[in-house]
């Protein structure tokens, strides 16, 4: 019999693509780097939480990272697969305003969930971001998360975009959002991937349409949903309950790539901490904003570690 998830160390299991990001700002400055899963990784690293990386990688950018996450005490990477070839090669555009413009160049094959349905006993809270839509096929995931007996945080982000090579990718309508969603306990989206679940990816939803939305989600057994507002902060949306939670004004911003992902990190780590989602929010949206001041993956870490965070 196994042990009950009450009595067990906190394990998180995290799904996702790393990936190298080339990333031109308005201003015309050019950042490069590893991303992708890794932000998650580094706030819950970063906040002491037992972190085990699912992904597949290719052999360059894995080659770069592998030093990286052998520093992290917190971090188990034996679950990576590593494939020949570059790997996700991503190019990034933050235009003064809208949103940011996304170039898929190359990408690894899906995941493979044979490793994590052999450890999900063992976890605690599994989170699986969709870093370039390529990341596992849905029949695999449902597998998952039919066996998972933990809590599952399920963030939307790029599997709202045409799943399209060497050009500028497009947001689309996403009716097939329920079949991911269906089964997990907390959803992260911003407003243009609620827009997209709506059928309207083109609009910006009105609050009766989050509303809405959010309807679908709790019908679907979703406790929680976080939908991000980037500087604003983060709508959290729970059956009869919405509430506005505002991020604290960021200054010095440098690169606000991944803050959305160390939310999710913040947050994932003060639920597993046994916070209601609104506590979870706040924690998430503060941590964010202070990476907002920061660029690159090994700096997010370092902040978020010396920050502190309770266990």
């Amino acid at each position: 019999m196994s042990e009950p998830l009450s009595r067990r160390k906190r394990r998180f299991a995290l799904l996702g693509t790393i990936t190298h990001d080339v990333i031109t700002q308005a201003s015309g400055h050019i950042l490069s780097g590893e991303g992708g899963v890794l932000y998650q990784a580094a706030g819950l690293c970063g906040l002491g939480q037992p972190v085990s990386l699912y992904t597949h990688v290719g052999q360059e950018i894995f080659a770069r990272v592998r030093p990286m996450l052998d520093g992290w005490p917190a971090c188990d990477s034996s679950r990576i697969r590593v494939f020949p070839g570059p790997g996700n090669s991503v190019f990034l555009h933050y235009p003064e305003k809208g949103e940011r413009v996304e170039v898929l160049e190359s990408h690894v094959p899906p995941l493979r969930p044979d490793l994590l349905l052999h450890d999900l006993p063992d976890i605690s809270f599994l989170i699986l971001v969709i870093n370039s839509g390529f990341d596992i096929l849905l029949r695999d995931w449902r597998r998952i998360v039919r066996r998972a007996e933990c809590p599952i945080w399920f963030d939307v982000h790029s599997l709202a975009l045409t799943l399209e090579l060497h050009t500028a990718r497009r947001y689309r309508a996403l009716p097939e959002w329920m079949e991911w969603a269906k089964g997990t306990t907390y959803l992260q989206a911003n407003l243009t991937e609620v827009a997209a679940m709506l059928g309207e990816p083109e609009r910006t939803p009105a609050r009766d349409e989050i509303d809405r939305f959010g309807g679908r989600a709790f019908d679907l057994g979703v406790q929680a949903a976080f939908v991000t507002l980037g500087a604003e902060g983060v709508l959290v949306l729970q059956a009869g309950r919405t509430e506005k939670v505002r991020s604290p004004s960021a200054t010095d911003v440098v690169d606000t790539t991944g803050c959305g992902d160390i939310f999710c990190a913040g947050a994932a780590a003060m639920l597993a901490s046994g916070a209601d989602p609104i506590e979870a929010a706040a924690f998430g949206t503060e941590l964010a904003s202070e990476a907002a001041g920061v660029s690159g993956i090994e700096a997010a870490y370092s902040l978020v570690r010396n920050r502190g965070f309770f266990a």
